[in-house]
């Protein structure tokens, strides 16, 4: 709560030279107060739920002459609030010491403060910043832990939407810090002096606090898999495939196709958060590849990139860890399973690719709703389940070449979770999927279609960092309509072709 001084109604405004946001925030003690809150509308059950739910043990008389049943539904659960059923006269105002004003009658909201004022005593008046002593701003709260945010009566939406970063960035285990704080402090001992350094020893683990061995050698962890896998892919193609060795000499044009085409996937794929595999499975069958083949380029190519990408939104602060450890188990399962029964199909790839193209005509249409649509739920309305939407999202990913950040990220932003947070989270629990789905697939097919692999990996890896540095500054409005449009296109053509062959 924030408190404007009681100013006289004549007062003199502020002048230019004292531009800004002149309130002076405090927090008080209502549980040790008297309030008074005039009206039970709509309104009133608005103020009525801000105040219990930071003071639960306040102290209220509500006065209105119609009272809403949800009021006398939320005052059942509070003793301590009183409700009189009457129109409002001064007399009320014996024995308050702050009041609220949440009539619909602006006239009475007026008088309620001109008498007020006279008993010296400070009001907030419902949507009337100008009438108002003090505002009730935005609350994010982690136990004890309390931070109001106020616009000055400018911008409420700005001030929720803050809300609603703060609490989703600052861990619940915020409070069990200050708990132990508090502990810790009532322990020391000593002049002042002492206790400051006592308090500096301590808390300059909060700059470098401890982290979990993932955490500390993520960095290790992507690059070491990354080179492990690759390396034995490289190494067992060198002693069975003749033909990698003749690449390495006459490098076949397709190469070229697949390092462009690896290098603006992962571009896209950066600045959205999401289709590189729908078009780079799309790409893939329009250059002949059969479906799990194109899956298997696709994933082995992934490992690098996200790897990269992964690590740069880990450096960015981008990855909500208690997501990731819910997410990452499921979409391993599913992605594996994925993964082999798409590579145990491989002898029907001429049935299963037009199959898989349909897929990606569906995951373009979406893409491109997404585009002109994409709404956020409220906070309180966050999905759930989130192992079995990684389950599903990892096996559809793996089975049909694409479709974890369609599927997955769209998901957790449109059930409100922070699009910056969970395009990090995904980002960094695709690399583990694709380097689980890419053993699968290498261990179920061998090295086929290395020229395409290889240029999927370094055309990816080349644009990650770039993608990771750049997302927050491209259009991804423009960039999903033309993926939208272009796999669709690419897609609908294989379908119209598997048609005419069979007539």
């Amino acid at each position: 709560m924030q408190v404007l001084p009681n100013q006289p109604d004549n007062a003199i405004p502020f002048s230019e030279e004292e531009k800004g946001n002149q309130l002076f925030p405090v927090f008080v003690k209502l549980n040790k107060l008297r309030t008074l809150l005039i009206g039970a509308g709509n309104i009133g059950l608005e103020k009525l739920t801000a105040i219990v739910n930071n003071s639960h043990s306040a102290t209220i008389t509500i006065v209105a002459e119609t009272v809403s049943p949800e009021v006398y539904a939320l005052v059942a659960n509070y003793p301590l609030i009183k409700v009189k059923q009457k129109s409002f006269d001064i007399d009320d105002l014996n024995d308050i010491d702050i009041v609220f004003a949440a009539t619909n009658n602006h006239i009475l909201n007026e008088e309620i403060r001109k008498v007020t004022h006279e008993r010296g005593l400070l009001i907030n008046v419902a949507d009337k910043p100008e009438l108002c002593d003090f505002y009730l701003g935005s609350i994010v709260q982690k136990g004890d832990l309390k931070i109001a945010i106020s616009t000055n009566g400018k911008s409420p939406t700005i001030a929720k939407r803050l809300k609603q970063i703060l609490n989703e960035g600052l861990p619940a285990e915020l409070d069990e810090t200050l708990q132990n704080m508090s502990a810790l402090r009532q322990t020391l001992n000593g002049d002042f002096s002492a206790k400051v350094k006592k308090l500096n020893k301590v808390t300059q683990s909060l700059i470098n606090p401890k982290k979990s061995f993932a955490e500390r050698n993520i960095k290790w962890l992507i690059w070491v898999a990354s080179v492990l896998l690759i390396g034995a892919i490289g190494l067992s193609l060198w002693n069975t495939e003749p033909e990698f060795q003749t690449f390495l000499i006459n490098i076949d044009p397709l190469f070229y196709w697949f390092l462009g085409a690896g290098f603006l996937f992962a571009l896209i794929d950066g600045a959205i958060g999401m289709s590189y595999g729908v078009t780079t499975a799309s790409f893939s069958l329009a250059m002949g590849l059969p479906p799990a083949s194109a899956s298997m380029a696709i994933h082995i190519s992934e490992v690098m990139s996200n790897g990269i990408a992964g690590w740069m939104h880990y450096r960015m602060g981008n990855v909500n860890w208690k997501l990731f450890k819910i997410l990452i188990l499921p979409a391993i399962i599913g992605a594996v399973l994925g993964a082999y029964i798409l590579s145990s199909l491989e002898h029907y790839s001429a049935y299963v690719k037009p199959i898989v193209a349909v897929y990606t005509l569906f995951l373009g249409g979406v893409i491109l709703m997404k585009a002109f649509n994409i709404k956020r739920k409220k906070a309180d309305q966050k999905i759930k389940k989130i192992g079995l939407l990684g389950f599903f999202g990892g096996f559809i990913d793996a089975a049909f070449g694409g479709g974890w950040g369609s599927i997955v990220l769209s998901s957790l932003i449109a059930g409100g979770r922070h699009p910056l947070f969970s395009l990090g989270t995904v980002k960094i629990s695709r690399f583990f999927i694709a380097t689980l789905s890419s053993l699968t697939f290498f261990t179920m097919l061998g090295g086929k279609h290395w020229e395409a692999v290889l240029g999927l990996i370094i055309g990816s890896a080349i644009a990650s960092p770039i993608a990771a540095k750049v997302s927050n500054k491209i259009s991804a409005k423009t960039i999903m309509v033309a993926v939208g449009i272009i796999v669709m296109i690419v897609s609908l053509r294989s379908v119209i072709m598997f048609i005419l062959k069979l007539i």
